[in-house]
């Protein structure tokens, strides 16, 4: 149960909950790895495609999507994304910061929410520069041997901006995942469950199942909204966003009630 409510409101907490986000060196690095996947391998994967673009045949060459090529690298950011969002909430709990935290803020809901407000806007705005600087740097690259992209073609931009949105929401359904389990090693092993194991679990399926149950998965919505061009029998993007939406909003709402119940 939440104690007695205190002096400090939720401005309050989101000034803490900055502090404390903005001067810890697992920000900086996990940052730093999220950085060097979305544009580095993003880079490498559109020069990889542009060299080989030649040999490539007509359905390759019909399917050929500039824009996912380059922004690729997003799909392997995801998983510093999803780590850094279980630190935001596990780490306090390792080191028994999580105490004081709740005895300054007696109202726990607004710790939680605190965080996320502070820790989603942080990798909206991360994501959206990242998303960018890896469009532009991937079709640069891809324009000497391979079609390319701009931002006016159709799509081109819903995935741009859509590739920032996709890597906020994973975030805070790692931060939800953290306030449930409370153990980082825990947290981390259940995002990378939800995001890579069960892809491989639905495979397995008959292709009659696993068609159906892939495009509820946040691997095939991720694919759906990098992309331009349709992607088998996924969601729309927007639609597979709203769907994670849900997912994200379903742990933290799980995580805000045994925040509240159980002991710090």
């Amino acid at each position: 149960m939440d104690s007695p409510a205190g002096r400090y409101g939720l401005p309050d907490a989101i000034r803490s909950e900055w502090t404390k986000l903005s001067t810890v060196r697992s920000t900086a690095w996990t940052l730093l790895v999220t950085v060097v996947a979305a544009v580095g391998l993003g880079a490498l994967v559109s020069w990889v495609q542009a060299t080989h673009y030649a040999n490539n045949g007509f359905i390759d060459r019909a399917t050929f999507d500039p824009t996912r090529v380059s922004l690729s690298g997003l799909l392997f950011a995801q998983l510093a994304v999803g780590v850094l969002g279980v630190l935001v909430m596990s780490a306090e709990y390792g080191t028994g910061t999580i105490r004081a935290t709740l005895s300054a803020m007696p109202r726990r809901v607004e710790v939680l929410w605190a965080k996320a407000l502070v820790f989603g806007s942080l990798i909206l705005v991360v994501g959206e520069i990242l998303s960018l600087a890896a469009f532009f740097l991937g079709q640069s690259i891809l324009s000497s041997r391979a079609p390319h992209a701009t931002l006016g073609d159709p799509g081109a931009l819903r995935a741009v901006l859509g590739a920032g949105c996709y890597l906020t929401a994973l975030g805070l359904l790692a931060l939800g995942l953290a306030t449930v389990v409370r153990h980082t090693a825990g947290g981390i092993s259940a995002f990378v469950g939800v995001l890579f194991v069960l892809p491989v679990i639905s495979d397995a399926l008959p292709s009659s199942v696993s068609v159906h149950v892939n495009k509820f998965l946040p691997a095939d919505i991720g694919v759906s909204m990098l992309s331009t061009q349709p992607t088998g029998t996924a969601f729309p993007p927007w639609g597979g966003f709203t769907l994670l939406c849900g997912y994200a909003a379903v742990a933290l709402v799980v995580g805000t009630v045994l925040l509240r119940r159980r002991d710090a």
